[in-house]
């Protein structure tokens, strides 16, 4: 990375840095890992009582995914955040689809099953190392395309699903972002300068909702109402801790619901793989070896599979964090530790759940842009480690991204044919597992970059294999 480490993976900062960069980490992904369970929920039918579980539940899972990835013996070691993943959201629509009628609780159940099976594939596939065949064929010209289209597929999520609903405050945040990162020269306000950006937005936000300039229903308006509603913890009894466990019953296990979500683990894999490249080169650290890669997949089948007895969603890797880590220049796995164990705290403790759900989209949007930014000018960095004079890289490049930005609008729009009504029930669900890849952008980058690279000859240093960047 061009930008100088403050705190390397290895650094331990002081505790008050530590703890508030921890807490940058659980702003920055809170939106996604809660926006995830506010689509599963009310698509399942669920009450919000239940959509309010299912959040806690989701928030203890992915802190304790997080604390297991960035083990050096469990996983990859690397300062990487586990969130709820958005490649899952088809596979489970599809779940949600076969057994709706039997309510919300059921399924959760198949979920979970579907979740420990395919979790406990995707572990042996990591953890036996199996993972290294495939990783031969994952070179920076396959890898780029894959980050980019991570980050820059996302511009709708950032700007037509929160930052276009108020851009005074959304602007507002980039604004400070850039000033605070970029522009200020003071190593402390550069490590927070997106925690401080939504906190000064927030503030601000706040003040103008109590005084009345914005009203309910404004896109900026904050009501600190669930907060006084909440309750101070979530568990009121040693008693009530039992629930940590198969809160929603015991998982059931459908041939149809595994083979549906194991496209979610597919997409997730490619996404993971090409994250930790990039969670890397935010780092300031060497390429991860076959072993650091395998751990990282195989801790991922394990985090999922606990979060299906966790009563939680399918976890992978968040790509907005590394992101987070190239704005501030601390990549130490100390404070993305913090961050997990405050994600776990915040599962506990409804009040302080409760304060950071009123967060306005149009702050996290402002984010956004500027992190999904990054993420996708990272893959633009990892394709400097190939030859991109070469007019082989540039046509499987440009061919890979373009399809990624424009098949899975095409896949979801004609999922009937994927889906054929008339088809018997195992074509549909298979051409389900079809329609949930070729609709996600990464893995469609992915399998368009890595057939061309594996099929166009190309030597290794016009590849980019074992080639580090100056």
């Amino acid at each position: 990375m061009a930008r100088q480490m403050v705190y390397g993976i290895n650094d331990k900062p002081p505790f008050l840095i530590m703890l508030l960069s921890g807490a940058q980490h659980v702003l920055t992904l809170f939106g996604a890992t809660t926006l995830v369970p506010l689509i599963f929920g009310p698509a399942m039918g669920m009450t919000p009582l239940q959509i309010a579980s299912l959040i806690s539940c989701v928030y203890f899972g992915m802190g304790v995914a997080t604390l297991i990835q960035t083990s050096k013996k469990l996983g990859s070691g690397l300062p990487i955040v586990q969130g709820s993943s958005f490649s899952f959201i088809p596979s489970v629509m599809t779940v949600v689809a076969l057994y709706k009628a039997q309510g919300a609780e059921t399924i959760m159940q198949y979920m979970a099953g579907g979740l420990i099976v395919g979790g406990i594939i995707l572990s042996v596939i990591g953890y036996s190392r199996i993972v290294g065949v495939i990783r031969k064929v994952i070179t920076p010209v396959v890898i780029g395309p894959v980050i980019m289209a991570i980050g820059f597929s996302l511009y709708d999520t950032a700007i037509s699903g929160n930052a276009a609903k108020y851009w005074p405050a959304s602007l507002g945040v980039v604004l400070l972002i850039f000033m605070f990162s970029l522009i200020i020269r003071n190593k402390y306000i550069n490590i927070f300068a997106i925690l401080l950006s939504i906190v000064l937005v927030y503030c601000a936000c706040l003040a103008l909702s109590m005084n009345g300039v914005f009203t309910p229903g404004h896109p900026a308006y904050v009501s600190l109402d669930t907060v006084n509603q909440a309750s101070w913890l979530r568990f009121s009894s040693f008693e009530d801790l039992k629930n940590l466990i198969i809160p929603w019953g015991a998982p059931k296990f459908s041939m149809m619901a595994i083979t549906a979500l194991l496209a979610g683990f597919f997409a997730t894999m490619i996404e993971s793989i090409g994250d930790y490249h990039s969670v890397s080169y935010a780092s300031g650290v060497a390429d991860p070896d076959t072993a650091t890669i395998s751990r990282g997949i195989g801790a991922e089948g394990l985090c999922c599979a606990l979060s299906g007895l966790f009563g939680s969603v399918g976890t992978t890797s968040y790509t907005e964090n590394i992101g987070l880590i190239g704005l501030t220049g601390v990549a130490s796995r100390v404070v993305v530790r913090t961050g997990a164990v405050i994600l776990i705290l915040m599962s506990f403790v409804g009040k302080l759940s409760a304060l950071i759900a009123t967060m306005p989209s149009p702050i996290i949007g402002g984010a956004y842009i500027a992190l999904f930014g990054t993420i996708g000018a990272m893959g633009i960095q990892v394709l400097m480690r190939a030859d991109m004079s070469s007019q082989r890289n540039i046509l499987i490049v440009g061919f890979a991204f373009l399809m990624a930005l424009g098949l899975p609008g095409w896949v979801e729009a004609n999922q009937a044919i994927f889906m054929n009504p008339e088809s018997s029930q195992l074509m549909q669900t298979l051409g389900g597992m079809v329609w949930a890849v070729l609709k996600t952008p990464m893995a469609v980058a992915g399998l368009c970059a890595a057939i061309c690279d594996s099929l166009v000859p190309g030597t290794d240093e016009e590849r980019g294999i074992n080639v580090q960047p100056e």
